[in-house]
């Protein structure tokens, strides 16, 4: 790292136990990606609910070349706990920027139009025509924001697709003003 760490801790006195496994996780980091320019960890003693216990908030900003990466107010009553999911969280940051640096980011699936055709109450399915003529089946668990029972035929939706053990299926399915055709 460019920089050393920053670490602060509010509403708390300094903890040494604290800051060595803050430490440990910051190197895990850097080994885990090299680019890192610098680190800066916050704990926070949050204020005491009536009910609850005290919870601990942690804030991780770490820079990077052309872009900085933040967890942002991971709480639990126990800070080990606490950093260890916004370290967790700041680890799948670093590591969607590690694919996106050596261009291998996740593709997602295109979002197709489509209108509603045929519906089987009794089974909860049914099967969505695109303009290209293509059919694909949808069960009620696909369904987004909808319930199955009020989905009148002719309903123009959009959907993804997804491999399914017949072919490929419609999922995601979402009622809405769509371009269709």
């Amino acid at each position: 790292m460019k920089l050393p760490l920053q670490l602060t801790f509010h509403g708390m006195d300094a903890s040494a136990a604290v800051e060595a496994v803050v430490r440990r996780k910051v190197q895990h980091l850097e080994q885990f990606f090299g680019g890192i320019m610098s680190c800066r960890v916050a704990v926070e003693l949050l204020q005491k609910h009536q009910h609850q216990g005290q919870p601990f908030g942690v804030r991780i900003d770490v820079t990077l070349p052309g872009q900085e990466l933040v967890v942002n107010r991971v709480e639990s009553e126990d800070v080990y706990i606490a950093l260890r999911d916004a370290f967790d969280d700041m680890t799948r940051q670093l590591q969607d920027a590690a694919r996106r640096q050596r261009g291998m980011e996740k593709e997602h699936p295109p979002e197709l139009h489509g209108e509603v055709v045929r519906l089987d109450d009794d089974g909860g399915f049914g099967f969505i025509r695109t303009s290209d003529g293509e059919e694909y089946y949808f069960h009620r668990d696909n369904l987004v924001n909808t319930r199955f029972e009020q989905l009148p035929i002719g309903s123009l939706v959009r959907f993804i697709t997804q491999a399914g053990s017949q072919g490929p299926q419609a999922k995601r399915v979402s009622l809405g003003k769509h371009r269709f055709g």
